[in-house]
């Protein structure tokens, strides 16, 4: 389903991802991590087509993306292709546009529906994501974190993509709400067949929600392969050193004044 080849960006002198491969196959879970500055959303973000690649092939369902301007059909067809979920769903959002509203408008740009079967296809989208009704009518203010993150799902959703980019789309969430988006975002795949690219550092979520990992450092894959072989034996120093940062269970940490009084 999507391909990258030989995947390269500069900015300037620097180089923010260098020879970056992989491919994610129909309906497949590929988690992409590493820390802050590993290169990971910049991947992300070209592969979407929000940054222009400065060498290297992305091939989505056997069309290789080209570089330059688009036509609005162009937009539109690689929509269909590709959506991306950002981390903070409230800057995603329009805040005066309520949530039924801004997903029509969503369903609306790839696809000509009558009055009825739009707001058909809403309610079937907002249902997907566990929303209802009077969630509909609401503002983004008026929706919890959580909420906000599935109405900025179901927005991706209506194009009816055939890979969904997450980029660290529940960091910003509580521990339980985590849980449940994951769990629904396991469901997605399940139910419409949709890719998932998860872009994220934290690898406990990976276990839950891919088959594969790749692990990036400063640009570059250090280690790719099955969720279970790489984070159960790890064979580079870098994702050991990841793996050995997760807190052990029964960890707790400890305030600044016990540190002082010790």
């Amino acid at each position: 389903m999507l391909e990258v080849r030989n995947l390269r960006k500069e900015f300037g002198d620097f180089v923010a991802v260098d020879d970056v491969a992989f491919s994610l196959p129909e309906q497949g879970s590929l988690a992409i991590v590493g820390e802050s500055g590993s290169g990971k959303t910049t991947t992300a973000r070209m592969i979407a087509g929000l940054e222009t690649p400065t060498g290297g092939h992305v091939v989505v369902a056997g069309d290789e993306r080209r570089a330059g301007r688009l036509r609005s059909r162009e937009r539109r067809a690689r929509g269909r292709q590709i959506q991306m979920v950002f981390q903070d769903p409230y800057s995603s959002l329009d805040r005066r546009q309520r949530v039924g509203d801004a997903v029509a408008e969503a369903v609306g740009l790839h696809k000509d529906l009558p009055a009825d079967r739009l707001r058909a296809r809403v309610a079937e989208l907002l249902d997907m994501v566990g929303l209802d009704d009077r969630q509909a009518r609401s503002l983004p203010k008026a929706l919890s974190g959580g909420q906000r993150q599935r109405v900025a799902i179901a927005r991706a959703l209506a194009a009816e993509p055939r890979v969904l980019i997450l980029d660290e789309a529940i960091a910003a969430l509580d521990v339980s709400i985590q849980a449940q988006i994951l769990t629904l975002l396991t469901r997605i795949r399940t139910d419409t067949g949709t890719a998932l690219l998860f872009i994220t550092h934290d690898l406990g979520a990976v276990r839950h929600i891919s088959d594969d990992v790749l692990v990036m450092q400063t640009g570059r894959v250090v280690e790719h392969g099955p969720v279970a072989t790489v984070l159960g034996d790890p064979q580079d120093p870098y994702t050991r050193r990841l793996i050995a940062s997760l807190p052990k269970p029964g960890w707790k940490p400890r305030r600044r004044a016990d540190k002082a009084a010790a």
